[in-house]
């Protein structure tokens, strides 16, 4: 019997595989030919969930903006894959300033750029409608990648959650998206988007977030776990292997791969690198703790961690990247994988002598 990734319903028509292939290092990390072999693999092993954003791949660069998304429409076109097989989730960026061939920045988040933002992914696909519409990290000030505090002294005027829900409610209405999905939000922005949400008369609602969790990064659990599992929202977990970190890899007499993504981008990806750096005592020690705990129950490391990833309850499905096709292999085996609760014990020993060192 074949081996299949389960699947979970993230919305009452809306089935995705508890495995979603992220599509960031197409068009820069890979080519168009490396990028289909690692979508023919995943979708041949039961995935069927595939997540990219209007400004990947990264790191972001105006030459190659929006080829994740163009390579993604080009493989399931040409490979004749049935549109409604495949779920497809994308995001709108949020103001940046540093991307100033996106919409000038982009500026904000209001109406006139989520509309221009949806538009344009749907002709870069070439589909007629998105799955799941996420915006990308909120239009207001948050503390984001690495930061920790919230300092009031840089908040800023930003674009109101009832505009942004105006211009996702309208694309709904217009066939061009199904669903609305979060990233990078806090538990502030989820209450606050499903009160605006719930307050409309038709059926609006937030159906996921996708906020990075993984075994070096549990702050999900401190208050968001709460607000998603009352409000019926779905964790859609980036970054599963602390961007590669937990495979081990990094800790190679060499450094790792020349071209690991923290080697080949050295200087170049502050949003990965100021959230995971070795240099961090704890995250080391930490990092090296579970490296051992795989080790010692004879399990992978990418296993261990994305099956720690899968089995949490709010978890829907885990967002993870692959440069080699090889690895998907090593994803792949996690859903076999039975963490039991004396791993799970030891798991959480090391979290309670390092808690959260990359937040």
């Amino acid at each position: 019997m074949a081996f299949v990734v389960p699947l979970c319903n993230l919305a009452p028509d809306l089935t995705v595989s508890t495995l979603c292939l992220g599509t960031m290092t197409f068009g820069e990390q890979n080519t168009l030919a490396e990028s289909f072999q690692i979508l023919d693999k995943a979708f041949n092993s039961g995935i069927n969930f595939f997540d990219s954003a209007e400004m990947y791949p990264v790191p972001q660069r105006a030459e190659t903006h929006g080829r994740s998304e163009e390579y993604f429409g080009r493989w399931f076109r040409e490979r004749k894959v049935p549109r409604d097989s495949v779920v497809l989730a994308t995001k709108v960026s949020g103001p940046s300033g540093q991307m100033s061939w996106i919409r000038n920045g982009p500026e904000s988040l209001d109406a006139q750029n989520i509309t221009e933002a949806i538009d344009n992914s749907l002709l870069r696909v070439k589909t007629d409608y998105i799955d799941l519409y996420q915006i990308h990290w909120p239009d207001r000030y948050v503390p984001m990648f690495g930061e920790t505090d919230y300092d009031p002294l840089r908040n800023y005027a930003s674009i109101s959650f009832e505009e942004q829900l105006d211009a996702l409610e309208r694309a709904i209405d217009a066939g061009k998206i199904r669903y609305i999905g979060l990233s990078n939000e806090t538990p502030y922005g989820i209450m606050k988007f499903q009160q605006v949400a719930k307050s409309r008369a038709g059926n609006l609602q937030i159906v996921s977030v996708q906020n990075a969790y993984n075994l070096l990064c549990r702050d999900f659990d401190l208050a968001m776990a709460e607000c998603c599992h009352n409000e019926r929202i779905s964790l859609l977990a980036y970054s599963p292997l602390a961007m590669g970190i937990l495979s081990g890899k990094y800790f190679a007499e060499d450094g790792g791969p020349s071209d690991a993504r923290l080697n080949l981008f050295k200087g170049r990806y502050r949003e990965g690198e100021s959230r995971y750096n070795l240099s961090n005592s704890n995250a080391l020690y930490a990092a090296k703790s579970y490296l051992e705990i795989a080790d010692r129950y004879g399990i992978h490391p990418v296993s261990l961690a994305i099956a720690f990833v899968m089995r949490h309850p709010v978890v829907a499905s885990v967002v993870f990247g692959a440069t080699k096709v090889w690895q998907l292999e090593e994803v792949l085996d996690a859903c076999k994988v039975n963490l039991t609760p004396e791993i799970i014990t030891e798991i959480n020993k090391v979290h309670a002598r390092f808690p959260s060192p990359c937040p």
